[in-house]
Order: C-alpha cells, then sequence, then structure tokens
C-alpha cells in the first residue's frame, strides 16, 4: 500500500510540475479518473508530415503539458507517424482512439461492419506500437436511429469485449448531433462523449441536427435547449464532453468572412467559450504544423481581455449555411475524389482568389472535381448538409478540371 500511495504521490508531483512549468491548467475526464489538458491535439496534422517532423509536433505538444490526443483518421501514415512520435514516451499522451473507421482503397471510411472494425482497431493498435488506448470513440453517430441501432449489435458487443479485455479502458461516442449526444448521456454506459461545440453551432435554430438547412437563418442569442440539457446532464452526472469543430470547423469563427455569425473570434475567445462550461474536460485542436501549434499555445499565456468572448457574441449574423468543415466524413468517393481537400482549396481561391500556388496544389491530386459524377453517396454521410456535387462543379470551373 506505501508503495502504491507513493507512485501516486510521486505522479501527482509530476503533474503539478508540469503544470508550472507549462502554465497547462487539468481537468478530470468525467469520472474516468483520467486528468486531462485543458487544451489537446489533433491527429490531422501528422498525416501531413514526416516521421521527423511528427516527432517535433509531439515535442512540443507534451513540452507544452498536452497530454490528450484525438486519433479519429484511419489513414496508415497518419497513425503510423503518431506512433513514431510516441515511442518510447507512450505514458505521456491518453489516446482517444475510434473504433469504426478504416482506410478503405485511400480513404477514410466509416463502418459498422465487424470484420472491418476488428481490423481497423487491430491496425490502431499496431501502428501506435501499444496494446490499448485509454478511450474507445465509437466513431460519428449522427441520428437517433443510428444510436438505437447500435443497441444489442454485434459491433457493440465487440467495443464491451474490448473494455472487458482492457485493450480500451473507458467507451465513448463521438457526435455533431445533440439529441444524439443527450441519448448516449444518458445510457448509462457511455463515459466520454466527443461534440462538436461552438459559438456559433450553439445557436442555431430549426432542429436537433445543428447544420440543417436554414439552421444560421434565424440564429438567437439563447443557446439551443437540447444543447443545454445535454450540457447540464452531463456535468451533474460527470460525463466527460470533449470539444472538436472548436474554431468552427476549419477555422471558419477565425474569419469574419467564413464565420457561421458574421464576425471573427480570436483562437482564445473559441477555447475559453468552450471551457466555461462545466462539463468539458478539454478542446481539442486541429494543427498542421508547428506554427499553428504554438499560436494555439497562446491559450497559456493569454490574459482575461484576450480570453473575453462577449464582444463577437453581440453579433447573431447568419453568414452562410452547408459550409464545408473538411472533415472528411463524406468519404470514400467512388471516384476517389478527396473532397474535404477540393473543397478546402475552393474556399481559398473564391475568398481570396486563385494563385499559381493553390493551382499547383490542385493539379497535384490524384482526382479531380471534374471526376464528379453527382452520384450522391457522400450527401448520405455529411453531417454539415453540404451540397458536395455543386462544389464540385464549382472547383471545376475554377481550376479547369
Amino acid at each position: 500500500m506505501f508503495f502504491i500511495a507513493s507512485l501516486a504521490l510521486l505522479s501527482c508531483k509530476q503533474q503539478q510540475s508540469q503544470q508550472a512549468t507549462t502554465n497547462m491548467t487539468y481537468r478530470p475526464l468525467g469520472n474516468t479518473g483520467l486528468q486531462v489538458s485543458e487544451i489537446s491535439i489533433g491527429c490531422g496534422g501528422f498525416s501531413k508530415l514526416d516521421t521527423a517532423g511528427s516527432i517535433a509536433l509531439m515535442d512540443m505538444a507534451i513540452d507544452s503539458g498536452m497530454n490528450y490526443i484525438d486519433l479519429y483518421d484511419a489513414d496508415p501514415k497518419t497513425r503510423s507517424n503518431i506512433g513514431a512520435a510516441l515511442k518510447g514516451r507512450r505514458d505521456k499522451m491518453i489516446i482517444q482512439g475510434h473504433i469504426g473507421t478504416i482506410w478503405a482503397d485511400g480513404q477514410h471510411k466509416r463502418t459498422r461492419d465487424l470484420a472491418e472494425t476488428k481490423a481497423g482497431f487491430e491496425d490502431l493498435l499496431q501502428r501506435l506500437g501499444t496494446d490499448h488506448i485509454e478511450v474507445g470513440m465509437i466513431h460519428i453517430t449522427d441520428s437517433p436511429e443510428e444510436w438505437n441501432e447500435l443497441e444489442g449489435s454485434p459491433f457493440l458487443d465487440y467495443v464491451f469485449q474490448l473494455k472487458k479485455e482492457g485493450k480500451i479502458k473507458h467507451i465513448g461516442v463521438s457526435s455533431h448531433n445533440a439529441e444524439v449526444a443527450l441519448m448516449a448521456a444518458k445510457s448509462g454506459w457511455i463515459e466520454v462523449i466527443m461534440f462538436s461545440l461552438n459559438p456559433a453551432f450553439d445557436r442555431m435554430r430549426g432542429g436537433t441536427i445543428p447544420w440543417d438547412e436554414g439552421a444560421f437563418d434565424n440564429l438567437q442569442a439563447g443557446i439551443d435547449p437540447v444543447r443545454v440539457e445535454f450540457y447540464d446532464y452531463c456535468a451533474t452526472h460527470k460525463i466527460g464532453v470533449t470539444v472538436m469543430k472548436t474554431f468552427g470547423g476549419g477555422g471558419r469563427l477565425l474569419d469574419a468572412k467564413t464565420s457561421q455569425i458574421g464576425v471573427a473570434f480570436t483562437p482564445e475567445q473559441c477555447i475559453a467559450y468552450c471551457l466555461a462550461k462545466p462539463c468539458i474536460s478539454t478542446c481539442i485542436l486541429g494543427v498542421d504544423n508547428l506554427d499553428e501549434l504554438a499560436a494555439d499555445l497562446h491559450w497559456l499565456r493569454a490574459t482575461e481581455a484576450e480570453k473575453d468572448f462577449s464582444a463577437p457574441m453581440h453579433n447573431q449574423t447568419a453568414q452562410g449555411d452547408g459550409q464545408c468543415t473538411y472533415c472528411n466524413h463524406c468519404s470514400p468517393c467512388p471516384q476517389g475524389i478527396p473532397i474535404a481537400k477540393v473543397n478546402e482549396l475552393l474556399d481559398k481561391a473564391e475568398r481570396d482568389g486563385l494563385t499559381p500556388e493553390l493551382q499547383a496544389q490542385y493539379d497535384a491530386l490524384a482526382h479531380h472535381a471534374s471526376e464528379c459524377t453527382h452520384c450522391g453517396s457522400c450527401l448520405t454521410r455529411c453531417p454539415f448538409a453540404v451540397d458536395v456535387p455543386s462544389h464540385m462543379d464549382r472547383a471545376k470551373k475554377i481550376f479547369g478540371k
């Protein structure tokens, strides 16, 4: 007992030392017993870096005090890069890994097929070089029907089996839908929920799915009642909530031209807005490189004035509907088009004008918008009601193919 208590005391002292060094604050992840950094890192950037770059990005994250990472991406390169970056220091990061996401024909795919799910999860562990992850996140459940289909399914039996075997320590689910998130919170067996939260999404009306058509047409000062109930329930019952889309998806809230409420927020204001809710454990920030991570880490030195989000919240003007957040949930495209990347380049070209650099990036893609057949398969998976075929038509017109 003395040895165990000594280890616990040492762990506590180490965390306090790290916190004192980095100014990072840690919060409980619900009732899991885990303490997580209030800002944490997403996985997107690791697919764009080589091994050395991935290690450098992880160095900065860990040195800053970050101890939590979300890994939804099934791209083998992403998983292998993160595995290499964590080699020899696996204990420095709490991993939130997704179950039900695989890499098929060079594209991300959400699945509930048991054989695919098992292969995808074993690949995750192998590439990370670990025998377990702390949070096993059921990947993207965005409708009540999908949630109800989980009950008694072989997929869910497998998730419970993973926890029994110790391959996952806690069960979570990711969702963009407040109604589904509330159902998950009330299930009694979900311990962590990854949820899309920011000042714009909170204030949309017109349905339980905040990106329904016309959702931005009637923004109100008050938060959607379903979201209020979800936040309160999680706070009361100590269910951990990890935040995705902190900056509006693709950083939209950081630019007045793309902000869904017509005014730009700073990263500090967005983070402060989310962390103001008692149920929130950590904001997961997507970064592509060291410069972006360094900019986000200004949060650790930000003044209270810099964190004050009251001024931009006075603006309730709707700006846009069905905007792509580059989340890749629309994949896989039967034609192999990297839809999220095409939309990202399209948005930049339409906002700032077509440049030789943008054209070169577009030309380098293996498949282009002109290959879109308007089959509509992406529309069934997009959680943000993006009219992908029309976006592909616009991209073809701008980029020439």
